[in-house]
């Protein structure tokens, strides 16, 4: 399903102010950060101009990609929220020129419902 599959946690919402001094070697001049979530070790970063996927990989962390996603490019998007016996939801992102959409599990209480708006907001 994409680099993101796999992976399960809790998503947390993550102050801005300490996203941009994180990724000032990353933003561009004059982007602005909206939001951005949390999830293990991995990030959902909105900005006025991109989405910004962040991949922490290996034992420590130190290694990581960052996945850098024009709005324009998003065809479309799914959430599919917890049920009874299945504790969690699934955001998916098609890319225009890819079959295969970047996935990503939450867990039942997360605010997955928030990522979704924030989504829409940019993409619609």
């Amino acid at each position: 399903m994409g680099f993101l599959d796999g992976l399960m946690g809790n998503a947390s919402q993550v102050d801005v102010d300490k996203l941009e001094r994180e990724l000032e070697g990353i933003l561009i001049e004059e982007e602005n950060i909206q939001s951005g979530y949390k999830v293990l070790r991995d990030s959902f970063i909105f900005t006025d101009r991109r989405l910004l996927l962040i991949d922490k990989q290996g034992m420590t962390g130190k290694k990581v990609e960052y996945h850098s996603i024009s709005y324009k490019s998003i065809t479309h998007f799914s959430v599919e929220t917890a049920g009874s016996f299945d504790l969690d939801s699934e955001l998916k992102i098609w890319l225009s020129g890819t079959n295969e959409p970047i996935g990503k599990l939450f867990k039942k209480d997360s605010p997955i419902e928030e990522v979704q708006q924030t989504l829409a907001t940019y993409v619609l």
